[in-house]
């Protein structure tokens, strides 16, 4: 039977836009690189700065395996201030080669003694502070990556410190860290220890002076080296008395976390007015935990648990997964980047509402917002013709057998927050540091690990970047992930800060495997858009044959619809941001479905990423063509 002329001509236009959209997809295929791809066929060591890729190298060098590497990639980034420090927080995904399985690593700080909900709303706050002494959770970096080493490794600590504790005697600093403590140095004046190694050249009688180190200079930090010299000490005694190599591990951790270490960290946050004291560090301790995974197209996801974001993830994947065809949408076409933004909204409400620290109650229904049923759910739930700004959190609990407890709250929730209010008695602006963008994307650094023998390390460490407040002579900076919690139980009951809780980070590693085997090691910086720009790293990779440094340079999408996860924790329901490269008649059929659309030069934070090719026994490595991020590889 003949099809009506409106059908025809329907038909015709659909087939038109589907060719002119295949030749985008498959020129981003072939598309040639800024950056070669880093191919190895021994190791592979890549993170935030060359010279902390080079501490991996050294380590690989020196015959030790990949946790070897990251450990000692994570001490030279920490040492170099590269968005985090030594009193940060530590999240990986470990792949042991030994049980074939995926390991999580939980070294995330935790709300000190005495803070909580009613302690900020007294001080006047309506969210934790962004800076300063009270924003500090316990440090996890340097827990975590002893507890990596001594689990995983097989070199000494004092091998894979070397080349921070080098680093920390003095190293010539890189431009962007140096202008970044010019920059932030009014807040910097204020700690009086963060004043003396940031700020060496500060001249009270003369402030049109610089006063942070210049490009070049070395940049020396004694009282972190002796603390570093402290942990290879502590190690060394432990040797000596016939203790094992893990044992000796750990005899650093102790001196750090219970020892003279603790007590000076203690002793000179409390002095600036911070709440941590020695039982936090004490209780304090790293999980190692089994990750949380989807499969997509036959290829296992991993990542960590709802403890940071890196569900949505997941969700999104789950949710994307009912597409009948999401590459014949065509390569970051109107209709694709509708469907990407609708699908993440949809797992951020999720995230904004349900996510929180898994070792405090109450317990958070992670089996029922993964399921692959609640999904599509969801799924039907999206408008195919207009962004729908009015996204609400769904319910997951009939999906795992339970009933909501929250369904009070979930029928007030709206998705934009209240602001914050004034700074309160924090002694510093809340708004001094960060604009509401900036904190969005705001960058920490990853590290990307792989060997021969099988082992691969994914990391996203962060907190404690600058301005950061240093605790005494310890020389450790103190994180600044407190401000991640919220104060209102009907934004996230989930969520509320009480001593010995972690807050929800946005810090996401990610791994794939493919028929039991690495696939994908994969991670970005970049706050709270981290999970959706390694979604569209990965989808590059699977949907759209990119090659892993292709995938990393790739124009991504960022939705702001969700609630920020630092400082005010606002949300812009219908802000879109694109790559300038993006079309302008991509861009203006994007306005008429609703949207707010914005271009920038850079939609991400550097990616880094290895891919594991099977057929040829070789490692595909990629990092993103802007930024400091570098590999090496042999």
């Amino acid at each position: 039977m003949p099809r009506p002329a409106g059908q025809l001509r329907t038909l015709f236009l659909i087939s038109l836009a589907t060719l002119l959209l295949l030749p985008a997809a498959h020129a981003q295929r072939g598309a040639r690189t800024t950056k070669p791809v880093l191919h190895g066929r021994h190791w592979v060591a890549i993170t935030g700065k060359p010279l902390a890729a080079s501490a991996g190298a050294l380590i690989f060098a020196r015959g030790g395996n990949a946790v070897d590497a990251a450990c000692a990639m994570l001490a030279a980034t920490c040492t170099m201030w590269d968005t985090l420090g030594w009193g940060g927080e530590t999240q990986a995904l470990i792949y042991d080669p030994r049980r074939g399985e995926v390991i999580g690593v939980n070294a995330l700080g935790v709300a000190p003694t005495g803070a909580t909900v009613d302690f900020f709303k007294d001080k006047g706050f309506r969210y934790p502070p962004e800076f300063g002494p009270l924003a500090a959770v316990t440090p996890g970096t340097p827990g975590g990556l002893m507890t990596m080493l001594a689990e995983y490794g097989t070199l000494s600590l004092a091998e894979v410190l070397a080349p921070a504790i080098e680093m920390a005697e003095g190293y010539p600093i890189e431009a962007s860290q140096a202008d970044n403590m010019e920059r932030r140095r009014r807040l910097l004046e204020q700690w009086p220890y963060s004043r003396a190694v940031f700020l060496p050249h500060l001249d009270p009688a003369d402030r049109s002076k610089r006063a942070a180190p210049y490009p070049g200079e070395i940049f020396r930090q004694p009282d972190l080296h002796a603390t570093l010299l402290k942990l290879v000490e502590a190690e060394e005694q432990a040797l000596a008395a016939g203790k094992s190599r893990k044992e000796a591990i750990y005899a650093a951790y102790d001196r750090f976390y219970r020892g003279d270490v603790a007590r000076e960290l203690v002793r000179a946050t409390q002095e600036q007015g911070g709440l941590i004291t020695l039982e936090d560090l004490d209780r304090w301790q790293v999980y190692l935990e089994q990750p949380v995974k989807t499969t997509y197209k036959g290829i296992e996801v991993y990542k960590l648990t709802h403890w940071v974001q890196g569900p949505v993830m997941l969700q999104a994947l789950n949710i994307l997964e009912n597409v009948d065809d999401l590459q014949a949408m065509g390569y970051n076409s109107a209709r694709y980047i509708h469907t990407l933004y609708q699908a993440m909204n949809l797992a951020f409400a999720d995230r904004d509402f349900y996510y929180g620290d898994p070792y405090f109650p109450p317990e958070e229904p992670i089996r029922g917002l993964l399921s692959k049923e609640y999904a599509r759910q969801r799924f039907a739930q999206i408008d195919w013709q207009k962004n729908d700004s009015g996204v609400k959190p769904g319910d997951p609990y009939p999906f795992q057998g339970g009933e909501n407890p929250f369904l009070d709250l979930l029928e007030k929730w709206t998705p934009i927050p209240p602001a914050a209010e004034a700074e309160g008695e924090a002694g510093f602006q809340q708004s001094f540091v960060l604009s509401h963008d900036e904190a969005f994307v705001a960058g920490t650094t990853s590290i990307q690990a792989a060997d021969e023998a099988g082992w691969v390390v994914s990391v996203t460490p962060s907190g404690a970047w600058i301005p950061a407040v240093i605790a005494g002579t310890t020389g450790v900076g103190l994180s600044q992930r407190m401000q991640s919690f919220v104060l209102d139980p009907g934004l996230n009951p989930y969520n509320l800060p009480e001593p010995g809780k972690r807050p929800r980070a946005t810090l996401t590693p990610g791994m794939a495997l493919q028929d039991g085997k690495p696939y994908l090691s994969f991670a970005v910086q970049g706050g709270d858009t981290q999970d959706q720009n390694l979604l569209q790293f990965f989808l590059n990779v699977v949907e759209f044959g990119m090659n892993v440094q292709q995938a990393a340079e790739a124009a991504n999408v960022n939705s702001y619809q969700m609630q920020s996860s630092f400082g005010a924790h606002r949300a812009e329901p219908g802000r879109l941001v694109v790559r300038d490269d993006v079309p302008p008649w991509v861009q203006e059929k994007l306005r008429r479905m609703g949207y707010r659309v914005e271009t920038r030069r850079r939609t991400s934070g550097p990616i880094t990423a290895i891919y594991f090719d099977r057929r040829h026994g070789t490692f595909w490595g990629a990092a993103s063509d802007f930024g400091e991020d570098y590999g090496v590889a042999w």
